[in-house]
C-alpha cells in the first residue's frame, strides 16, 4: 500500500521530478558502461512462453501472458533477464572483460505494491563475461567500487543540475 507521509513536500516540481529521473539514468548508464566495459543492449519486453528464457524469479509468480495475432504459441512479459544476459553475451559475441547492460521494463502481477514497489519494474540490468582467474573476492571488490564511484559521480552531477537534492541519498 502506499503511503504518503503527513506534511510530505516534494523539493521538485512533477516535470522536473521526471526530468531529474531521466538526468540520473543518462548519467549513471554513460559511466557505469565505461568503468566496467559494458554496451548497451535493448532487452525484450516478452518472449514466447516456450523458450525458458523467463526466469521464474522465485517460482510462485503468476507471468502475464497471452497470444499474438498470426502467430502460434504464447508469448510473456519478462520478469528477470538472467537467461536472456546470459544468451546475449553468446550471441552477440561478447568476449572477456566485455558486458552488456540494459534497462529492462518488466511486469510482475504478484508483486506487494508499496512506496518502494510497484508491479512495473524499470530497473537496469548487467552482464559481463569473466573468466574463472576474475572469480574473486578482490575482482568483486573492485567491480562494487566501480559501481559505488558511477552512483557516487552522478549524485554529485545531479546535486549540480539540483542543489536542493543535496542531501536526499
Amino acid at each position: 500500500m502506499l503511503i504518503i507521509p503527513e506534511n510530505y513536500s516534494s523539493k521538485l516540481s512533477l516535470r522536473d521530478t521526471q526530468y531529474a529521473i531521466k538526468f540520473i539514468k543518462d548519467n549513471f548508464q554513460k559511466k557505469l558502461s565505461k568503468a566496467l566495459n559494458l554496451q548497451r543492449i535493448s532487452a525484450p519486453i516478452i518472449v514466447m512462453s516456450n523458450t525458458g528464457i523467463n526466469d521464474d524469479l522465485n517460482g510462485t509468480e503468476r507471468k502475464v501472458s497471452f497470444n499474438l495475432l498470426n502467430m502460434e504459441g504464447e508469448v510473456e512479459v519478462v520478469q528477470s533477464l538472467a537467461k536472456w544476459k546470459r544468451d546475449a553475451l553468446h550471441r552477440y559475441g561478447f568476449e572477456e572483460g566485455e558486458g552488456l547492460y540494459t534497462d529492462m521494463n518488466a511486469l510482475r502481477r504478484d508483486d506487494d505494491v508499496d512506496n518502494l514497489h510497484s508491479i512495473f519494474v524499470d530497473q537496469w540490468d548487467w552482464e559481463k563475461v569473466i573468466t574463472e582467474k576474475d572469480r574473486t573476492v578482490e575482482y568483486l571488490k573492485d567491480t562494487v567500487k566501480k559501481i559505488v564511484t558511477a552512483v557516487y559521480e552522478t549524485k554529485k552531477e545531479l546535486n549540480s543540475e539540483y542543489p536542493q537534492l543535496d542531501n536526499e541519498f
